[in-house]
């Protein structure tokens, strides 16, 4: 069976990594010519402000006492310049943010997966057109413009890493440090001949960027008297700094300000999902060739910010985050970023009307360069007769495009050739997306067909080799022989094929995936007429009623991932089967504590996810309830006649039961520091990594009894889980442990109710004891529901108490006991590590059940994989890439969730054998149980 099961994982990890390929591959082109405005620029030099992480709301709302949050930038915008919203994209994270700002494309979903730091793909942007740059701020952001840029003409100026700390005194420092620099990098260029010269050039951009409010809001959200302080700072600083470059020089009237963000965030302080307080962020633009305020009697929003911000009167110019960088490049008067998609806001400039029109013409041409560079390589990849090109942009409609544009602009209708450049940007885009996603069927296909066998494959092995329905059948030499040659002739065929296409190898791979798969199912076909022979002699009432019972299973499943009170209702279900299959009449006692223990863990799924308002006494309130129940659980144990147990086994357990009351400790002192500001004391975070790194040792020496075993593990499990917990999730493994705890006990009293075995003693059971392979037992009806029950277990696990799926349930809080420094990979390690908690428990219980209930872990896995392949096909088809970017962010989580579910159960199950078999042996004396 290891190839069988080598053979799983690779399929599946074809599965996982083909829906990057399918749906979210790079849509970078390169080799346009560089397209610019013919006309003189209304501006020799740009100053960029992006304050990272401000909201729209936040800065143009005004305070309690009716006065603005920045006074200055208010003044602007009602006096000097214009003012819109800029709506961004997900995922709402500082890289995609800024590349939007100024390089004009939207990164794809696999950059964003390669890292914050460097430059996954090389991209064209303004910084990177221009004469010069000079950048100040956060060393995860600026390197990666340099690291793009062509010659050394972007200069970065960052401070060290460190300073990013969420439990700091004030994040506000970041900011005054980037407004410091600026001030004394101008004084030092008066003495400093070079780049006093090299300031004076034109197409100059300075860049300022601004972390501070994104790491208060983090730390102390934003509504926080921090993040508000700190927006009034910006605001200072912003003014400070355009005073001082207007006098440096001398007034001259050729300066660009913009100032804008690349993310907003939502009231708990996270970002990166698609919810308007994140995606919503100001942009406020003033000086050269900027339109002055226009004033407006009616203006109609979705919205309703206007009359909130009292701003009803001011026209508010809304544009997309990517059109920035066109504005940008038209106003110094560099040509447009290569790789840009945005559309130049018009409505910002004060110019000519031949200078609109002409900048608008120039956009139009550097968007339908890129198309035709997609065109072109579409082209050259496919067979001929085979192509089909995007009809609405053919060459002739190309020329007759610029035609009428050129003759348009030659008779002064400016308007009209601003229209149809619009019409031509719009068309060019939908062209790029059509060569884009040319090959999506052609492989969707591919996929699906290879999933479709893989599955059914899984269930003739269960059929053939784990129950009675079928009898051996003997081989047909020739007629495999057939079979065989039959199969690689097609695949043959396949691959010459995609051979003549040129097409890239993971192509082949998806293509031939289901070529050996089917094959594997197609052989077996004496099995699948025996079995049809046998369905058809079966009531057909029952086997219909199996089906549906079957289907709705998986269908609350599916349904649960997109609404988590679909799980609330599964566990109310379940609370009634001792009921419906009549269990309870054997077993009152634990049918009652089963149904309890359902209806108080079907509770969770209804809480509002987790992080969104930290409650650090229900996490000391966990804590003690887990001592609680340990003293209890102890004491039982003491008064346990068993001959096999030992004193010294007792000491664990007072190890691990001081650990978690050290935990319950850490915790709350962290949260009460971090509250008066400080930061995270030093020996509470040796005390957390050391609590991180001891919990399984200590696990491991402890005895290998059923209860015992699973008993420690939940010490183990909890005393790392209170550290990582900030509100009512903490009380959540302890719920689903006691679940867990009386499932395995209901399994035995199902066993018997079935009459299929003898009930073994539980509490003499050994894991450890070498299971006697004779003693396996078939595989019943009964089993599927059991399978099924862990599925479902392994569901409520991941969203209990919080949807993974979404970034922005993430809080940074609950890693505050381990690190408060940023550093996305940590955090992200012990944020998954907090998810991978609850799911050791549900392995370890049905690893503990299979044991029980005399069945190869085998065939109840195999049932698991057939379960959730067939949610991964569900999710397979509804993966998105267009709608709201929530839903498309979601659809992919999903997706991959579920097809790292089957892989991660994988390497569950080999966990679960080592943490509930494995026992070290430096706690033993030289006596020996024999067992």
């Amino acid at each position: 069976i290891p190839v069988f099961i080598l053979a799983g994982l690779l399929v599946h990890c074809v599965f996982l990594v083909s829906i990057f390929d399918i749906y979210f591959s790079s849509p970078l082109v390169h080799g346009m010519t560089p397209q610019q405005t013919p006309l003189p620029p209304p501006a020799k030099r740009l100053v960029l402000f992006v304050a990272d992480g401000l909201r729209a709301d936040s800065l143009y709302e005004l305070d309690s006492s009716g006065a603005p949050r920045a006074p200055y930038l208010r003044g602007i915008l009602e006096n000097n310049g214009s003012w819109g919203i800029s709506h961004t994209r997900v995922p709402t994270e500082s890289r995609p943010g800024h590349v939007a700002l100024i390089a004009g494309f939207y990164e794809d979903v696999s950059a964003v997966a390669k890292g914050w730091k460097e430059n996954p793909v090389e991209f064209d942007s303004v910084f990177n057109e221009s004469k010069y740059t000079w950048s100040w701020g956060s060393p995860d952001i600026l390197p990666m413009f340099a690291k793009g840029a062509t010659g050394d003409h972007v200069y970065t100026f960052c401070y060290a890493a460190e300073s990013e700390d969420f439990g700091a005194e004030d994040a506000a420092k970041l900011d005054i440090w980037v407004f410091d620099h600026v001030k004394s990098f101008f004084n030092s260029s008066r003495s400093n001949q070079t780049l006093f010269s090299a300031l004076n050039e034109e197409k100059v951009v300075l860049f300022l960027h601004l972390l501070g409010i994104d790491t208060n809001g983090h730390a102390h959200r934003p509504n926080s008297r921090e993040y508000q302080e700190n927006i009034k700072q910006v605001d200072e600083g912003v003014k400070e700094i355009a005073s001082l470059i207007d006098n440096f020089y001398g007034n001259d009237g050729k300066t660009a300000f913009i100032l804008t963000s690349d993310h907003g965030m939502t009231d708990w302080g996270s970002h990166g999902a698609g919810h308007p307080s994140e995606t919503l962020t100001p942009l406020i633009v003033w000086g050269a060739g900027v339109n002055y305020p226009q004033k407006v009697t009616s203006q109609f929003f979705e919205d309703n910010f206007l009359k909130e911000w009292k701003l009803e009167n001011l026209k508010r110019l809304d544009v997309n985050q990517a059109d920035i960088a066109p504005l940008m490049a038209s106003l110094i008067g560099v040509p447009f970023p290569l790789n840009s998609v945005g559309t130049l806001p018009l409505e910002y400039l004060n110019s000519s009307a031949l200078f609109k029109a002409e900048s608008m013409f120039t956009n139009a041409v550097q968007i339908l360069e890129q198309f035709k560079v997609k065109m072109s390589q579409k082209k050259e990849t496919t067979l001929s007769f085979l192509f089909t090109p995007f009809k609405p942009l053919s060459a002739s409609e190309q020329i007759n495009f610029f035609k009428k544009i050129r003759l348009y602009i030659q008779q002064q209708k400016y308007d009209e050739a601003v229209s149809l450049c619009k019409t031509l940007i719009n068309l060019a885009l939908e062209g790029l997306s059509y060569y884009h996603t040319y090959d999506r069927l052609f492989l969707g296909l591919s996929i699906a067909a290879g999933f479709v066998g893989w599955t059914t494959y899984v269930i003739l092995v269960i059929i053939k080799a784990h129950t009675n329905l079928t009898k051996t059948v003997p081989n047909n030499e020739k007629k495999s022989t057939v079979l065989f040659y039959g199969f690689v002739a097609s695949g043959m065929i396949i691959a010459f094929f995609l051979l003549i296409q040129t097409c890239p190898w993971t192509y082949y791979v998806y293509c031939l995936l289901p070529v050996p798969v089917w094959y594997a199912v197609v052989k077996e076909i004496a099995v699948i007429q025996d079995l049809a022979t046998n369905v058809l002699s079966l009531h057909i009432g029952q086997s219909v009623g199996f089906l549906l019972v079957c289907i709705l299973g998986v269908e609350i499943l599916v349904f649960s991932f997109f609404y988590r009170s679909a799980l609330t209702v599964g566990l109310l279900v379940f609370a009634g089967w001792p009921a419906i299959t009549q269990l309870w009449i054997q077993a009152k006692t634990k049918a009652m504590i089963w149904t309890l223990l359902c209806v108080l863990l079907a509770i969770f799924p209804l809480m509002p996810v987790v992080g969104r308002e930290p409650n650090i006494p229900l996490v000391i309130a966990a804590g003690l309830l887990t001592l609680l129940i340990s003293f209890f659980s102890l004491a039982s144990l003491r008064k346990s006649e068993n001959m096999y147990r030992d004193n010294e086994d007792l000491k664990v357990y007072f190890y691990q039961m001081f650990s978690v009351a050290l935990s319950t400790y850490v915790v709350s002192s962290t949260h009460n520091s971090l509250k008066i500001k400080q930061g995270l004391p030093v020996m509470n975070q040796i005390i957390s990594w050391v609590t991180l790194v001891s919990s399984p040792v200590l696990l491991l020496l402890s005895p290998t009894f059923l209860f015992e075993r699973l008993f420690s593990i939940l010490l183990s499990l909890m005393s790392t889980y209170l550290l990582l917990s900030t509100g009512y999730e903490a009380l959540f493994p302890l719920a689903l442990f006691g679940l867990m705890f009386v499932w395995i006990n209901m399994e035995q009293e199902a066993l018997q109710h079935y009459g299929l075995s003898l009930k073994p003693k539980l509490a003499v059971f050994n894991f450890t004891c070498s299971v006697d392979i004779t003693q396996f037992r078939q595989l019943h009806l009964d089993d599927v529901r059991r399978s099924f029950f862990f599925v479902f277990f392994i569901v409520t696990a991941f969203f209990g108490t919080g949807n993974i799926a979404s970034i922005n349930s993430f809080d940074p809080a609950s890693v505050y006991c381990f690190l408060t420094v940023f550093s996305p990979f940590m955090m992200g390690g012990l944020l998954l590590l907090k998810v991978a908690i609850p799911f050791v428990l549900v392995s370890c219980a049905f690893e503990a059940v299979q044991v029980t209930t005399q069945l190869s872990s085998k065939s109840l896995f195999l049932i698991v994989l057939v379960i959730s392949d067939i949610m991964a096909l569900h999710f397979f088809f509804l993966v998105k890439d267009y709608g709201s970017w929530l839903d498309i962010g979601t659809s992919i989580s999903h997706y991959v969730l579920v097809m790292s579910l089957t892989i991660f159960m994988m390497v569950m199950n080999g966990l679960a054998q080592l943490l509930t078999t494995q026992r070290l042996g430096l706690l033993r004396r030289t006596k020996h149980h024999s067992t």
